[in-house]
C-alpha cells in the first residue's frame, strides 16, 4: 500500500499567505488593482466576524482574476513562482518532503489556496499531487466563482479520497504523515497516523506533536 505525506501549503510549506502575495505581484504588473483592495479587506473582515463564509470572502478577494485567458494566465502563474512563490518556502519543509520522497512516500499538497497557480508547485520534482480550491474556467478565461467547495476542513478529506480513487491509489493511512499550521486540518490530522503542526504557538488541546520550521 501507498504511504503518504501530505502537506498543507500556506505557513506549512511557505511562509505567507500565497494568496495575498499573488495579489502583490498582480498589483506590481498593473496598478490599477489596487481598486480590489478595499473590496477584499471589507470581505475579509465580514468573514471575520461570521457575516461571510470563507468561500465568498475569497471569490470576492480573488475576483482581481476575472478575465485572465488560461494561456495568459499560465505566463502570469509562472512569472509568479519564479519571482516570489519560491522564494517563501521554509527549507525545513523542503527538507521534510526529499527525506519522505527518498524512503518512498507519494508527497501530497492539499490546500484551500488557489489550484490554478499552486499547480506550479509541480516545479518541486518530490511533488507527486497538488489539490486546491479550483475557479471558475469558462470560454478560455478565468473567474472569482469557486467551483465545488473551499478545500478547507472536511473537504479536504474529501478531495483527497476523491483523487486517491481516481487513480487508483490505496493507501496505508495509519503509517502516513500530515503537516499543517492549523487545527482546521484536523480531518486530515485525524485520517493518518503521524500529524504535526507546524510552528503552532496557540492552544493544543489534541496534543499533536509541534515542530518549528524555518
Amino acid at each position: 500500500m501507498t504511504k503518504l505525506a501530505i502537506f498543507d501549503v500556506d505557513f506549512t510549506l511557505t511562509n505567507r499567505e500565497t494568496l495575498v502575495e499573488f495579489y502583490t505581484f498582480m498589483l506590481k504588473k498593473n496598478p490599477k488593482l489596487i481598486l480590489y483592495a478595499p473590496f477584499g479587506i471589507i470581505s475579509a473582515f465580514l468573514f471575520i466576524i461570521g457575516l461571510f463564509s470563507a468561500k465568498r470572502a475569497k471569490e470576492n478577494f480573488i475576483s482581481f482574476i476575472n478575465g485572465i485567458n488560461e494561456e495568459k494566465m499560465k505566463h502570469l502563474t509562472a512569472e509568479f513562482y519564479k519571482k516570489r512563490m519560491c522564494k517563501i518556502f521554509y527549507s525545513d519543509a523542503l527538507d521534510t518532503m526529499k527525506k519522505f520522497k527518498n524512503k518512498g512516500y507519494k508527497i501530497y499538497l492539499i490546500s484551500a489556496s488557489a489550484e490554478f497557480y499552486l499547480r506550479e508547485l509541480y516545479r518541486i520534482k518530490e511533488v507527486d499531487k497538488i489539490i486546491g480550491t479550483t475557479f471558475l474556467i469558462k470560454n478560455g478565461k478565468h473567474y472569482n466563482k469557486i467551483i465545488g467547495k473551499n478545500c478547507k476542513g472536511d473537504e479536504k478529506v474529501r478531495r483527497l479520497k476523491e483523487s486517491l480513487k481516481n487513480d487508483g491509489i490505496k493507501v496505508d493511512f495509519k503509517n502516513s504523515y500530515m503537516f499543517s499550521d492549523s487545527l482546521a486540518d484536523l480531518p486530515l490530522f485525524n485520517a493518518v497516523g503521524n500529524p504535526y503542526l507546524i510552528n503552532y504557538k496557540k492552544n493544543n488541546p489534541y496534543n499533536i506533536k509541534v515542530l518549528n520550521w524555518k
